[in-house]
């Protein structure tokens, strides 16, 4: 009985963590869609992700005219889509 009890609590869980992740994905997508649609929204999204660097690093000098996150992009070696 104590078994039976378990497998059902286990089988629950792994629901319900199965609807999280589903809900998070569901999540992201609509954040995509919006960012796909929404030229200021991507710029916004770009400036968070600035900032996160930022607050993990001393200094950074950005030259040139090209926008920031590409010049990061760059230092790093991925190409960032500036639409």
């Amino acid at each position: 009985m104590n078994s039976v009890l378990v497998a059902e609590k286990s089988a629950q869980a792994n629901v319900i963590s199965r609807r999280e992740e589903m809900a998070s994905t569901r999540s992201l997508l609509n954040t995509a869609k919006l960012m796909d649609e929404n030229r200021t929204l991507y710029k916004l999204k770009e400036l968070e992700y600035l900032e996160r660097i930022c607050e993990k690093v001393g200094e950074i000098s950005v030259n040139g005219n090209r926008g920031m996150v590409e010049q990061l992009g760059k230092m790093r070696g991925w190409r960032a889509d500036c639409r």
